[in-house]
């Protein structure tokens, strides 16, 4: 009897109309579909007299080879996520709880950088091939055989090492919130533990797994760097290519609308798959509390850390070996220019970046909060596909109305006043600054509308019986309690703008280098060791986040509990 008026006053109190807010959401989805819009302009408005070319040599090796490649990090990826994952919630070994969190440190570790360090690390030069050589005595490379890394195997295994975090956070989580009495019930029917794996947790994760899967597939199709310098030719690079080395900006910009069809189905697939995911987890936390790990017995023990421990070394300690060993010889870069430069602009755009995407977000997510109107529902769906487009397409999508606002700029003021002002948007960082904020602002707005959904509405109806208006509520309460979310995000975005290398090398103006394009010009030179100080600093940039997430991880899904006995 008391709770229907009970929610039919908070639903009074809480909810609000405020027209700005709802203008500003309407913005905010215009802001994320302009480059889509003048994408699908261009594909459509351009020359289509080479596309016959295209057709017959460009694109479908492109697409094979970027569905394998999908398909190879899916199966790997996926394998690596879901059984260090298992691994780590089911069982006690030795080193679990330092490796639970150092299994996310790849994620420091962007996928061309990964590429040069794994290039140098088994080329004919690297310390394996020199080891074997040595060993066996062969005298060069025709003495025996050695898989080459450059290669669409090698590119699947260097693209799975950095990217299974994607698979192993959220399969982990799932993991934690399936609690211990499913897999009980189980095994007093007779069931197996490998039986229990298979038949029980392993069809529970699968929407974590989708989603987990989706994310690494989705940075999969941005990479750039890394395919160019593996010798790997996927519609990604076919866009780059086509684009600057053929002249073909419309070819380029009907080759992105495929792409972006691809990440858009990919995007559809992952939300069909937890449509439901709310739904399990209320049902299953009650029964986290019983979620003992088993200990582990005899050689399992070291199998199970064995497990753990080669996806970290593949991951992260390959890469930090080679570009740290690379950039202690390279000592000297500390007093280049370049670096500095590189860094100061890489600060610039990344802080511009954070700024811009964590406002934007807030904005959504707030929205969300205290309106049920359609347009905020809709803005938030919009919103959420900017991490599906590939920065390679984003970066066409952006060019073209920017460049448009430049020129209309120009035009005002050499007819008015006798000068020209240049061009303000591209010719200056801002068009990077526009790609990556619609690209990762579905990275800030899960962590602040994370936040948020952690602060219970009855804090917004208290700050109104005691006559605080919406205003004053947002300023008072909810902005000093949302401090962490909103500073996490802002981490979150700042170091993926410090890596993000597609839209960056395709945007940035004349003499404007960040660290992750400087890194790709001296690595595509085949100097990877003149790169290795920047690239060390992305790296160290980059574990900072990736610890923080990875004690808030642990700490949200709990105290790690006794071990129970075999």
């Amino acid at each position: 009897m008391v709770d229907m008026p009970l929610s039919r006053y908070r639903n009074r109190s809480t909810r609000i109309n405020n027209p700005i807010l709802l203008l500003f959401a309407a913005f905010i989805a215009v802001f994320v579909l302009i480059p889509v819009a003048a994408l699908i302009y261009l594909a459509f408005s351009g020359n289509m007299d080479e596309w016959p070319h295209l057709i017959r040599y460009v694109v479908p090796g492109a697409i094979w080879t970027t569905a394998m490649l999908l398909l190879g990090v899916a199966v790997v990826a996926g394998s690596i996520g879901i059984i260090s994952a298992w691994l780590v919630v089911s069982f006690e070994f030795p080193l679990r709880r330092t490796l639970s969190w150092a299994l996310v440190l790849p994620f420091a570790v962007p996928t061309y950088l990964a590429a040069y360090a794994y290039g140098e690390f088994l080329d004919y030069t690297g310390p394996i091939q020199t080891a074997l050589r040595s060993l066996f005595a062969f005298q060069s490379g025709s003495d025996y055989w050695f898989p080459p890394i450059r290669s669409l195997p090698g590119a699947i295994l260097v693209l799975s090492s950095v990217l299974y975090p994607y698979v192993y956070l959220t399969t982990r989580a799932l993991f934690l919130m399936q609690g211990k009495a499913a897999c009980d019930v189980a095994r007093t029917l007779g069931a197996s533990r490998r039986s229990v794996f298979f038949r029980i947790q392993l069809p529970m994760a699968r929407p974590a797994l989708a989603i987990g899967i989706t994310l690494a597939l989705m940075e999969t199709l941005n990479d750039i760097g890394a395919v160019e310098y593996l010798g790997i030719n996927t519609l990604t690079f076919a866009i780059y290519d086509t684009w600057l080395n053929r002249g073909n900006l419309a070819g380029a910009a009907q080759i992105a609308c495929a792409v972006l069809f691809i990440a858009l189905a990919a995007v559809s697939v992952e939300r069909w798959a937890r449509r439901r995911q709310r739904f399990n987890v209320n049902r299953t936390t009650s029964a986290v509390h019983d979620a003992v790990p088993l200990a582990l017995k005899g050689s399992h023990r070291w199998i199970a850390t064995g497990l753990c421990t080669l996806p970290i070394v593949f991951g992260f300690g390959i890469p930090a070996f080679v570009l740290g060993g690379y950039a202690i010889r390279r000592l000297d870069q500390l007093f280049d220019s370049r670096i500095y430069l590189a860094l100061l602009d890489s600060l610039l755009v990344s802080s511009a970046t954070a700024l811009c995407t964590v406002v934007l977000a807030f904005v959504l997510a707030y929205a969300a909060r205290v309106s049920r109107q359609p347009i905020v529902s809709l803005t938030g769906k919009i919103a959420s596909f900017g991490y599906a487009i590939p920065g390679t397409v984003l970066a066409l999508g952006v060019l073209v109305p920017l460049a448009a606002v430049d020129n209309w700029i120009n035009a005002i003021t050499r007819g008015n006043f006798g000068f020209s002002v240049g061009l303000l948007l591209t010719g200056s960082g801002l068009a990077i600054v526009y790609a990556c904020s619609i690209r990762f602002l579905t990275m800030a707005e899960g962590s602040i509308e994370s936040g948020f959904q952690k602060l219970s509405p009855h804090l917004d109806m208290a700050a109104r019986t005691l006559g605080c208006n919406a205003n004053q509520t947002l300023r008072g309460v909810l902005l000093p309690m949302m401090k962490p979310a909103v500073i996490t995000a802002a981490l979150l975005v700042f170091v993926d703008t410090m890596k993000e290398l597609s839209a960056t090398l395709l945007l940035r103006p004349f003499n404007f280098n960040t660290l992750a394009t400087l890194v790709y010009e001296d690595a595509s030179r085949a100097r990877v060791e003149d790169a290795s100080v920047a690239a060390l600093i992305i790296v160290l940039v980059g574990i900072v986040p990736v610890i923080v997430a990875s004690r808030s991880m642990i700490n949200n899904a709990g105290k790690f509990r006794t071990p129970a006995n075999s």
